[in-house]
């Protein structure tokens, strides 16, 4: 597999400059290779490939309990076994975006969608349908050894390009984002992505 370490030049430098989320981003629905994208730093481990009809329906975000630069070696790990526990993309504490496996990968994340209980959202569309197949998942790096630590300013504020970027590409709606705590029975110390979900839900971009 051919590995690209590094972001090009000119997209580091847009990330540099903060988010544009006035940028028309609907080009990426039919990208394909390493593009550079307005707001972020992405360094492709895997190019995308000629679009085509995708599986993917839901969004399901995750944080890790590894510390901050953890990102690149999950990544990394991931593109070498892109089907093992782990996700598609991985954001790193300085907002730094690895998109880690080919799209038509299936990595092992979630539970099964196993919640059941209503705590955080209706789970009656979601129990045992939110799964691997359907969902792309996106890993938040550096929160140990405070796990309840929310993610970094550059974190969220890459998240609010990225996930802009995942629902124009594979026309995801803003109520098929999911924070792993919300469909699945998880540590009770914190919520697993609850705070980013309800940032993606509430920013009103990508389909409606």
């Amino acid at each position: 597999m051919s590995v690209v370490l590094c972001a090009t030049t000119r997209s580091c430098e847009a990330a540099d400059a903060g988010p544009d989320l006035s940028s028309d981003l609907s080009w990426v629905a039919t990208a394909s290779g390493t593009p550079d994208i307005p707001g972020l730093r992405v360094v492709w481990l895997v190019p995308w490939s000629v679009p085509h009809a995708w599986r993917w329906q839901n969004i399901i975000v995750h944080q890790t309990e590894g510390p901050p630069g953890s990102a690149r070696n999950g990544a990394l790990e991931q593109a070498r076994h892109p089907t093992r526990r782990g996700v598609m993309v991985w954001v790193e504490t300085d907002g730094t975006v690895y998109w880690a496996t080919a799209e038509d990968a299936i990595p092992t994340h979630g539970d099964g969608a196993n919640r059941n209980d209503n705590k955080y959202i209706d789970n009656r569309s979601t129990y045992h349908r939110v799964v691997k197949e359907n969902s792309i998942g996106v890993e938040f790096a550096g929160n140990f050894p405070d796990v309840s630590a929310p993610a970094t300013a550059a974190q969220a504020a890459a998240w609010d390009v990225l996930v802009h970027v995942l629902q124009i590409r594979y026309g995801i709606a803003r109520d098929q984002i999911y924070a792993h705590n919300w469909i699945d029975f998880k540590d009770a110390r914190y919520c697993e992505g609850c705070a980013l979900a309800q940032q993606a839900r509430a920013s009103g971009v990508g389909k409606p």
